[in-house]
């Protein structure tokens, strides 16, 4: 067994064997939901759209808990999977932080976009007491230039998945993280008294 194997096969074991487990409930495809065959944030999905976004979030929460222990790697992957960074990332095979959220997205139908800026546009702003599984998690450790700074996939509201640094590996770590910024759902309609001006806000190029 090589040593990406038995790096994901020890970070699997234990607690994240568990949430893996209880997301075997969950639907299979995002496609599957009660509303029928209306596209997501269409009116005529307007009854339906949380349990869609429940569902995706779940299918995006299976993805990313797929690629534990898989190496960090500075601009590594996108939405088809691990892949070589830039810069100190150019010889790993792996993830950065964003390049693995919008992996676990996009393999529940959602185009997120590659970088945190993006992504912390990419759907409504969600209050910390009401995650939910697959809820992007931001962090701003440099709140003087344009942030957040890093993202993570929410578990629930203890845990996220995380790809931390150079030199780590995809692995759960806790959501109550110093720089805490916000929580975002994709494919969420922000509400007006949240939604950004198109000349401002938080967000940061940088992944």
């Amino acid at each position: 067994m090589d040593g990406k194997s038995t790096l994901r096969r020890a970070a699997v074991t234990g607690g994240s064997c568990a949430i893996l487990l209880a997301l075997n409930s969950a639907p299979a495809r995002a496609d599957d939901r009660s509303h029928g065959s209306c596209a997501p944030g269409s009116a005529q999905c307007a009854g339906g759209a949380g349990e869609w976004r429940s569902a995706a979030g779940a299918i995006a929460l299976r993805a990313a808990l797929g690629m534990l222990g898989v190496p960090y790697s500075w601009g590594g992957g996108g939405p088809a999977g691990p892949g070589f960074g830039v810069g100190t990332g150019r010889r790993t095979w792996g993830f950065d932080c964003s390049g693995l959220t919008e992996y676990a997205w996009a393999a529940a139908g959602v185009r997120i976009g590659p970088t945190t800026r993006e992504q912390w546009r990419s759907g409504a702003r969600i209050r910390k007491a009401q995650v939910r599984p697959g809820d992007l998690v931001f962090y701003d450790s440099k709140p003087k230039s344009p942030g957040p700074e890093h993202v993570g996939l929410a578990v629930d509201r203890d845990r996220i998945v995380n790809a931390p640094f150079t030199g780590e590996v995809v692995r759960l770590d806790p959501l109550n993280k110093p720089h805490f910024m916000g929580v975002v759902r994709p494919g969420a309609a922000a509400p007006v008294s949240i939604r950004e001006g198109a000349a401002g806000g938080p967000g940061s190029a940088a992944r």
